[in-house]
């Protein structure tokens, strides 16, 4: 059966404000939590992008549920082996209840220590390094490393849950999803492509558990719903690979210019319409995916999450 979890924004949302969504969460019956992993939001509009790891530290008190960074950068801004103890701790503080969601990551975020962004490919061998050394890591010995991209030196986590916390690993293409196979213990996208799927069992990945987020906007009025995503979200409607090559918000206002609330509209379940919000969910489902988590665009927090607990989750859960 399809677990169904709430995706926090850190774009959108100072801390305090996601972990009351968390406990929203959590109240109206969602099983789990991802969480975005920023430096820096996508638009301006969106306005905040805290550092995650304290977040988490606050929503393992707050919570019951477990958490997923969707998804975490280990290959640039931040070298694996902080991330392996950041991700220890997590696991600590959640009381094993924290998975580490990796992907290749956007210029965005990756380019603000002034190294350069690699390209795709090396990207994707950086990121399989970085996976062995948190998991090196992660089993709790002595780790030195030197490799092609990284160097460990006598490194050891002291701060460990009996059980390391589960890697799972983002992809869109053939190559990142064969590696996610191979490599992670679970499959994450934004697209309900089931044969993305297949490509991640065939590569390595039967058995292992695979999820999905997407976007919504709830509200009484479908126009405004949609009006307020495409204010906050409209970037996301920008095909091909601009959202992992451009270094700034402003570039990403530039590029979603021509992108209008009708396209956003089509895209996003905006609106006060249950058969809108189920039929946008349901693909994921019908995918095979075996979690979906959903994100409420804007401020309108409660209401969302009133809406969800009586209508759509009833209506999903069938």
């Amino acid at each position: 059966m399809t677990t169904f979890g709430y995706f926090l924004s850190s774009e959108e949302h100072r801390p305090q404000a996601l972990v009351q969504q968390a406990k929203q969460a959590e109240q109206a019956g969602f099983e789990a939590l991802w969480i975005s992993d920023h430096f820096h939001p996508w638009l301006d509009e969106q306005g905040e992008s805290p550092f995650v790891w304290s977040t988490i530290g606050a929503l393992s008190q707050a919570v019951t549920l477990p958490v997923t960074t969707a998804v975490t950068c280990p290959i640039v801004r931040t070298h694996p082996a902080i991330i392996a103890q950041a991700a220890a701790t997590s696991q600590v503080l959640l009381e094993g209840r924290f998975r580490l969601g990796v992907g290749t990551g956007e210029a965005l975020n990756e380019h603000v220590t002034g190294a350069q962004w690699p390209a795709a490919g090396l990207r994707l061998e950086m990121l399989e390094e970085a996976i062995e050394i948190i998991r090196a890591l992660g089993e709790g010995g002595m780790v030195t490393h030197r490799g092609k991209h990284y160097q460990v030196e006598t490194a050891r986590l002291y701060t460990r849950h009996d059980t390391p916390p589960p890697i799972f690993m983002s992809g869109y293409g053939p190559k990142a999803t064969a590696l996610a196979g191979r490599a992670a213990d679970g499959y994450m996208s934004t697209m309900p492509d089931a044969g993305l799927i297949k490509r991640f069992r065939d590569a390595g990945g039967e058995g292992k558990p695979t999820a999905a987020g997407l976007k919504a906007c709830y509200g009484p009025d479908e126009r405004k719903c949609a009006e307020l995503a495409h204010h906050l979200w409209r970037q996301e409607q920008v095909p091909g690979e601009a959202g992992q090559l451009l270094q700034t918000p402003r570039h990403f206002d530039q590029i979603s210019e021509l992108v209008t609330v009708d396209r956003v509209r089509e895209n996003v379940p905006c609106g006060p319409d249950v058969e809108r919000h189920v039929a946008a969910i349901q693909p994921f489902v019908d995918a095979g995916f075996d979690e979906v988590y959903i994100n409420q665009i804007g401020p309108d927090q409660e209401a969302f999450f009133e809406f969800y607990a009586t209508e759509v989750l009833p209506r999903l859960r069938r």
